[in-house]
């Protein structure tokens, strides 16, 4: 069993609802978690027949909140974003960018295929400096308060098992053939080095 908790990131495109919410859910379950986004801004939905809102990475959630609930408070309460923000709030400030990231995981969770083929082109174009493996593992989450809950309960019963392993590798196999069996879904995954 590893002496040290799971160094877990989960990246969804960004930083607000799917990573965030397995943020919350793995943090809550005693798991070392680090959630990020990959694209090239935060992306939340717009008013009633408005494009999506696109907001810098360097935002915090709380400017976002304010700034969505002085354009349509009673649209953004309706389809629950100002309460995804609020709870993002309470886990860390702002969104973050999985390519800005330097530290290592032991694994890396992605809620979408976009997600996932970000992540490994990232990590496949960043200098191997200790070749240290890192699986990259795609639960595919739709962009929706109740399918990030139950993507988020999935990573976590993947992080708990994987958690109790001796071999990362190995067990991730059984894991996912484990989850697939489970949930009828299949888990896109590789392995990526550091």
């Amino acid at each position: 069993m590893p002496s040290s908790p799971l160094r877990v990131a989960v990246v969804c495109m960004s930083n607000v609802n799917r990573s965030m919410e397995a943020h919350r859910v793995l943090r809550k379950n005693g798991f070392h978690v680090r959630s990020f986004g990959v694209g090239s801004h935060v992306r939340l939905p717009g008013g009633p027949r408005k494009p999506p809102v696109l907001y810098d990475f360097s935002t915090p959630y709380k400017k976002m909140h304010s700034d969505l609930s002085s354009k349509d408070r009673k649209h953004y309460q309706r389809n629950g974003v100002l309460r995804i923000l609020r709870r993002n709030e309470r886990i860390k400030p702002g969104p973050e960018r999985f390519q800005e990231c330097p530290d290592p995981f032991d694994v890396i969770f992605t809620c979408g295929q976009r997600a996932y083929n970000r992540v490994v082109a990232d990590l496949c174009a960043r200098d191997q400096e200790t070749w240290q493996p890192v699986p990259v593992v795609n639960v595919d989450i739709d962009d929706t308060l109740e399918a990030a809950s139950l993507g988020a309960s999935i990573i976590c019963e993947l992080c708990q098992g994987l958690q109790q392993a001796d071999d990362t590798q190995s067990r991730l196999a059984e894991l996912l053939q484990a989850a697939k069996e489970k949930t009828g879904r299949s888990f896109l995954h590789t392995v990526c080095f550091y």
